[in-house]
């Protein structure tokens, strides 16, 4: 057994879930929380997957990464990409980050430990370097919420119709919903590149309030607020008010059984 933990790991063993915490050096947002890595490895060492750094299923970073393994060394090196989603307290910047993994199998564990260091989006700073030590899992602490923002028919079946398109020089854009006029029962639910942020909530005088950052490496954002029902007074009508930096938009939006309302905000990098 001495012996055979001392050979290089294949590539279907390192295929898999993989979760543990990692331990930020002060200035993060989190001093620590949990990461979980979907890892797949190719014939030719090729890595690719996702990662969810979060500190609980309402606040999290989804990412996709790729990166190489050595067999030799059993060493990945894994470097985040594109985020895809987040959920995290407006003070909170998400990092693009890059992990150098050693694998280690015993008797009875598996483990991937190593370091982690990286560049906040928006080029916000560098993020605070930190140590993980991950171990092998059957599912995913995603897999509901996952399965939750499966894009749904009203997404899918229906026109997205564009009401505008707005240029912004900001990375953190505030959007307020109100009910527009009367309150009828207006229930929304709102996409950020067609993932979830507002889920089934209803319109009222108290707004609905997110927050959607850019990524310089994705320039256009699209926003689509559905329309879930048509309240009392057909159709399902919102008031959106729109917070980039300095500059502040009011537009009303419309979503029916035929169509949803659609807003693009375009990053221009400031003079």
């Amino acid at each position: 057994m001495l012996l055979f933990a001392c050979f290089p790991a294949s590539t279907q063993e390192l295929n898999g879930i993989w979760k543990g915490t990692l331990t930020i050096s002060p200035g993060g947002c989190f001093r620590v929380y949990n990461l979980e890595l979907q890892i797949n490895i190719d014939e030719k060492q090729h890595i690719s997957g996702v990662s969810y750094h979060y500190s609980d299923l309402q606040n999290y970073v989804k990412e996709e990464f790729d990166g190489s393994y050595d067999n030799k060394g059993m060493v990945l090196s894994i470097n985040e990409i594109k985020i895809l989603t987040y959920h995290v307290p407006p003070d909170c910047v998400p990092c693009i980050k890059k992990y150098a993994l050693v694998y280690k199998k015993e008797e009875t564990s598996e483990t991937l430990s190593g370091t982690m260091g990286g560049q906040m989006i928006n080029n916000a700073g560098v993020c605070p370097p930190g140590t993980i030590v991950l171990k092998r899992i059957k599912e995913s602490a995603f897999k509901e919420i996952e399965n939750k923002n499966a894009l749904p028919g009203s997404l899918t079946n229906r026109k997205n119709e564009l009401l505008r398109e707005i240029k912004v020089d900001t990375g953190n854009i505030r959007l307020d919903f109100y009910d527009n006029g009367i309150i009828d029962g207006d229930t929304i639910s709102v996409f950020a590149n067609n993932q979830v942020i507002v889920s089934n909530q209803g319109l009222t005088t108290v707004p609905i309030t997110v927050y959607v950052r850019i990524d310089t490496q994705k320039m256009e954002q699209e926003i689509v607020m559905v329309g879930q029902n048509l309240g009392t007074i057909p159709p399902n009508t919102a008031l959106m008010i729109v917070t980039a930096g300095k500059k502040r938009y009011q537009l009303y939006l419309t979503s029916d059984e035929q169509k949803n309302a659609m807003v693009r905000f375009v990053y221009e990098k400031p003079d």
